[in-house]
């Protein structure tokens, strides 16, 4: 990525995770000495001593938390605790290939309860929320807007990998201070559902955002006629998915977009992809097995992505994972039959996505549908823009704002 790499120079997948923690700095949740000296404490490449370092420096937060709450520092409080939650929050991420590890339910337990303390520390309002889905609840967050009367809510879900708690430094207070309401949540395979509930992934994910906004028009305070729907990396198809089926929703923000995730899938294997979808799906299929071994073996993106993608969507082995990936997509007409405005982000140099925001682009044929390109030189280039959420949320709120305007 074109943010120079200051640290894990052979783990572009590290250095990611250290400039998402340092983009955090932008809404309080991380410190620039905090992430320098933690990464350089780490080993590149070994997932315990990521785990290690970064909940050492979580675990002196929340002490400095608990001991500045007792002598009555409500402001220092606040601040250690929203940070320790975000350090826990990255010191869990890596742990994900034995889904058995006691550490992982315990580290993602820890950044939970910290970030609670923070809600009930911050004078912001924030209410935490059970949304009724299905047979059981989705976990969230409701930001209240600071402004009188019914306002416009957006309602904000993460990806495949980030919590609904890392959404107060992904756009969450960023609304909130411009008057939004703000409804963040975990939806089935995300942090909050998969750790507690054993829910994973589905690729219909209108049929979870539905019940999320039947819960937000029980709320008076929501203008029913602005509900807008942001979601981030591969939120970003999952939103756009949900909107194609949700009649009810004026706007969505594709952050970023994201139009095929089977593409993902092949830029580890070679060959002809309807070859390899018939190999992925197949009953048996060991050479398919074992490139996949080896991609894992000598590439830490691919390592990460069916480790933990076999944590959040299932699957007994990384070609079963990779067969359900090939789900997660908005062709055959999925993405023509979204009517609302539309706002689809790209990071110049996505680590990830890149080039698939202007394939959902020329796919939508919505009339009101906008294409936003962030660049190294906005300091946002990075998937997702971590390394710039100031300017790169100041923008989306700005296209946002002319279509689902707060009620002065």
């Amino acid at each position: 990525m074109a943010v120079k790499q200051l640290f894990f120079h052979e783990d572009e997948n590290f250095w990611y995770e250290t400039l998402r923690s340092l983009g955090h700095i932008a809404y309080g949740g991380a410190d620039l000495g905090e992430v320098l000296f933690t990464a350089g404490r780490i080993t590149s490449g070994d997932y315990d001593s990521w785990h290690e370092e970064w909940s050492a420096t979580a675990e002196r937060l929340r002490q400095v938390a608990a001991e500045a709450q007792r002598g009555g520092h409500t402001v220092t409080a606040r601040d250690s605790y929203l940070r320790a939650s975000n350090y826990y929050r990255t010191a869990e991420f890596f742990l994900h290939g034995d889904p058995d590890d006691p550490r992982i339910r315990a580290t993602y337990d820890k950044s939970v309860e910290a970030y609670h303390r923070f809600v009930d520390l911050s004078g912001r309002g924030i209410e935490r929320v059970e949304i009724p889905y299905e047979n059981t609840t989705l976990p969230g967050y409701f930001y209240p807007s600071p402004l009188p009367g019914r306002q416009p809510l957006i309602v904000m879900h993460n990806g495949f990998d980030g919590t609904a708690e890392e959404l107060t430094f992904c756009g969450g207070l960023a609304a909130q201070e411009r008057g939004y309401h703000v409804l963040c949540f975990d939806g089935p395979g995300q942090p909050g559902t998969r750790h507690h509930q054993g829910l994973l992934f589905r690729p219909d994910w209108e049929n979870v955002v539905g019940p999320v906004i039947d819960h937000a028009l029980g709320r008076q305070e929501v203008d029913p006629d602005k509900i807008s729907l942001h979601g981030m990396s591969l939120g970003g198809e999952l939103c756009i998915r949900a909107a194609a089926f949700e009649p009810r929703l004026k706007a969505v923000i594709a952050n970023d977009g994201v139009y095929d995730l089977g593409a993902f899938v092949m830029s580890f294997l070679d060959g002809d992809r309807a070859e390899i979808e018939r190999a992925l799906t197949a009953e048996s299929a060991p050479e398919t097995d074992a490139a996949l071994a080896a991609a894992m073996r000598s590439g830490p993106g691919a390592r990460w992505a069916f480790e933990h993608g076999q944590f959040v969507m299932g699957g007994a082995t990384p070609r079963e994972c990779a067969a359900r990936m090939l789900d997660y997509h908005l062709r055959d007409g999925i993405a023509e039959r979204v009517s609302c405005a539309v706002l689809v982000c790209e990071a110049a140099d996505d680590l990830f996505f890149q080039g698939q925001p202007e394939q959902v682009h020329n796919a939508l044929t919505a009339p009101d549908r906008t294409w936003l390109r962030f660049t190294e030189e906005e300091g946002a280039d990075a998937h997702c823009h971590l390394g710039g959420q100031r300017y790169a949320f100041g923008r989306m709120l700005d296209w946002l704002d002319d279509r689902t305007p707060v009620n002065r």
